[in-house]
């Protein structure tokens, strides 16, 4: 005969099981069930993500979201909340899936799943066209660098960046520089916008990634440039709110088809002008 603790044993087993169970899949149980992926994004971050002249979220992640949504035979819907809230975690349903431009860290690791790696995206220097006194990271040494708050390129200039791709071992970038300034801004916008302004006259320079700051670039009328080899490059990946398997192997399964038909690199082309998606 089972003893009295050993059947609550038994019993707090199913009960564990029966719960984990029912937790497992619930996110894609709602995305099936209302018909609709909720995907969070960041509302400029172009070419990737940011509002066009009528008023919609467009871009490459936006791209490659709906696609994701077209291949599980549901509507996207995108939503833009602070870069600050997607990254902290406990979505508690509100948003299923991040394809929003976004590098694993052990700290967004606590609070958010790291799925699977789909692009590379390297980091460069953007200056005034006017300045000729920064040509290299150590340039930057003594300046004002503007940079998005709470993004790996932040922790760079900090010299805190380390690479924290799940599965591999962590490693860091070179940092060539002396002591700077580092300015945080809550948008880009607000950065290159700074940057335009003149040489020097808030900002001597930004640190953002190349797609964002080549399109930047090339419509800014010649007042702002690239200067340097590229800084380091990143690894941007799916994330998803933390504890559903189920969800993350159809992310998995999903992003594997869109690369093995090319499809990933047909948006990439598209919005980047190059191949950076990664093999799945």
């Amino acid at each position: 005969m089972i003893s009295k603790n050993a059947a609550k044993l038994v019993l707090g087993g199913l009960l564990a099981g029966m719960i984990s169970s029912a937790h497992a899949g619930e996110t894609l149980d709602r995305v099936m069930k209302n018909k609709v992926l909720v995907e969070v994004t960041d509302q400029a971050y172009p070419p990737f993500s940011f509002i066009d002249d009528k008023g919609e979220v467009v871009g490459f992640d936006v791209d490659i979201a709906r696609e994701f949504a077209k291949r599980l035979g549901v509507e996207l819907k995108v939503e833009t909340p602070s870069w600050e809230i997607i990254t902290a975690g406990n979505w508690k349903g509100r948003w299923d899936i991040c394809i929003c431009s976004m590098s694993p860290t052990a700290e967004r690791a606590k609070v958010l799943d790291f799925v699977t790696e789909y692009y590379g995206a390297p980091a460069v220097i953007a200056v005034n066209a006017a300045n000729t006194s920064i040509t290299s990271a150590k340039d930057l040494t003594g300046k004002k660098v503007g940079v998005q708050a709470g993004t790996p390129y932040e922790k760079y200039l900090q010299k805190e960046l380390v690479d924290e791709v799940p599965g591999k071992a962590p490693s860091k970038p070179n940092f060539p520089f002396g002591d700077l300034t580092a300015q945080p801004y809550d948008t880009e916008d607000f950065a290159f916008q700074d940057l335009g302004l003149g040489d020097g006259k808030r900002l001597d320079a930004v640190i953002a990634g190349y797609m964002t700051v080549s399109d930047r670039v090339k419509k800014s009328e010649g007042k702002l440039k690239i200067v340097g080899e590229d800084l380091y490059h990143e690894t941007i990946m799916v994330a998803s709110d933390k504890g559903d398997p189920e969800w993350e192997a159809k992310i998995k399964e999903i992003f594997k088809s869109m690369y093995d038909d090319g499809t990933l690199k047909k948006i990439s082309e598209k919005w980047v002008g190059r191949d950076i998606s990664a093999k799945q």
